[in-house]
């Protein structure tokens, strides 16, 4: 039997080899900055990562500023709002920090406390914060305790001193005062026990032009149906700046005891917020007291409101009360929940799990189911004579909107779905390196088969 003709012997013999080399070069070229990208793109774990440790339980906001209070007000330390501090407050601690204001803009001094993940803490531990002129006249208190769940968690009180008020008026100095309360005669935390701080100081501009100096009179203070949708798996965030973005819906977590985590809700001006948080089934038996906190804060970090729900293996929701749609003059009012909903921004929820649940309960991690509603008329806000600092953290974005749907952190998104992207794009140009080389190559070939093709 004749053998093939040599037209297809001079294809097998030059042909195949030279497209088998240039696809295997085509390859190499697209592949490569695939690789440099996924190199790039990947984080490289930290050492805590890798053995697994425990992250810690508050993510204190990245390039935080060392600070160190004083024990009077001479050597305060300057804090500059807009920017972010952290430093450490002992047991029984006073400790100054001064600032310089001017005569229109409101200040807003927030101070979180840390305590150590196995500190013993009583009910009434927790931190006061005041606020004061240089004359020691105090603009304003606020306190915030560990509460009926006696579990160290972070805890957030906020001074502040409110242009147009008859007190602390006029540019000049002022001092942040921060105390530890800790239970009088209690042996709950060791001498050298001390907790962490973050203070975030910003400062709202006066309005361009005087409005109403009232607070609104009627709003709608009834309580919808709760949400009835399947839950959607949306974990949080260890810290203020951290905090996960999160928008109407129902939304599951998992909580292991002594944890918390942190949620922001974009809220335009006429908006409001209704939230409840409830902890799933488990067996056991018994009772722990305050077993799941749900706080809410302003954009500022002021208290706006919280919950608790003790828990038997079973519990029902720890419900905020009904809050006002976020206006101006809500400043005006007297009660907390309505005076603090005063500016649009990032509205934080925080859920605490107390650590006293796994005595009873074991390790968990539980299920948390968090439902959130947004009702009212989103409209324009009032004009202000300057810009609030830091910028935009009385602003909601369409960017802070479309967060709340997708949960993106805005810190560069989930690095896996980035390679899968750069993948994507590099895996096209492996292809187009193919079809390019394949032409490139078949056409060369067509030209030495057709020289050696015989004619009819």
């Amino acid at each position: 039997m004749a053998g093939p003709p040599a037209w297809w012997r001079g294809v097998r013999r030059h042909v195949l080899p030279a497209v088998g080399a240039a696809l295997a070069a085509a390859f190499r070229a697209a592949l490569a900055p695939v690789a440099v990208c996924a190199a790039l793109v990947l984080p490289a774990a930290s050492p805590a990562a890798a053995a697994g440790a425990d992250p810690g339980p508050y993510a204190f906001a990245p390039g935080a500023r060392g600070v160190v209070g004083a024990r009077d007000t001479a050597g305060a330390a300057l804090l500059d709002p807009g920017r972010t501090y952290r430093g450490t407050l002992p047991r029984n601690g006073r400790l100054y920090y001064r600032l310089e204001l001017t005569a229109g803009d409101t200040a807003y001094v927030p101070v979180t406390a840390v305590p150590p993940v196995d500190a013993t803490v009583s009910a009434t531990d927790g931190i006061r914060v005041s606020l004061r002129d240089a004359h020691g006249t105090s603009c304003s208190y606020a306190s915030a305790r560990f509460g009926a769940g006696l579990s160290p968690r972070p805890v957030t009180a906020l001074g502040q001193r409110e242009a147009g008020k008859s007190l602390c008026q006029g540019a000049g100095t002022y001092y942040l005062l921060v105390e530890r309360l800790d239970a009088q005669g209690s042996h709950a935390a060791a001498p050298d026990d001390a907790w962490e701080l973050e203070i975030a100081p910003a400062t709202e501009p006066a309005l361009a032009r005087t409005g109403t100096t009232t607070a609104p009179r009627a709003w709608d203070s009834a309580t919808p149906a709760p949400l009835t949708d399947a839950p959607r798996d949306r974990s949080g965030g260890t810290g203020f700046t951290a905090a996960r973005p999160l928008g109407e819906g129902v939304w599951r977590t998992r909580l292991e005891p002594g944890q918390t985590r942190f949620y922001k809700v974009p809220l335009d001006w006429g908006r409001r917020l209704y939230a409840s948080a409830g902890l799933g089934d488990s067996p056991g038996h018994g009772y722990v007291g305050g077993a799941l906190n749900l706080s809410l804060y302003n954009p500022v970090r002021g208290y706006v409101d919280d919950a608790s729900v003790g828990y038997t293996g079973t519990a029902g929701p720890a419900a905020l009360q009904p809050l006002p749609p976020v206006e101006y003059a809500n400043r005006y009012a007297v009660p907390t929940a309505v005076t603090s909903v005063r500016f649009a921004g990032d509205y934080y929820l925080v859920l605490h799990l107390s650590a006293r649940t796994a005595r009873t309960f074991g390790p968990g991690p539980f299920e948390v189911t968090l439902r959130v509603r947004v009702g009212g008329q989103a409209h324009s806000g009032p004009a202000y004579a300057g810009r609030p600092v830091p910028a935009g953290v009385l602003t909601v974005t369409g960017q802070d909107r479309t967060a709340a749907l997708t949960g993106a952190t805005g810190d560069g998104g989930d690095p896996t779905m980035t390679l899968v992207a750069v993948g994507g794009i590099g895996g096209g140009t492996a292809l187009l390196l193919f079809l390019g080389g394949w032409t490139v190559v078949a056409r060369r070939a067509q030209r030495r088969v057709s020289a050696q093709k015989p004619t009819a």
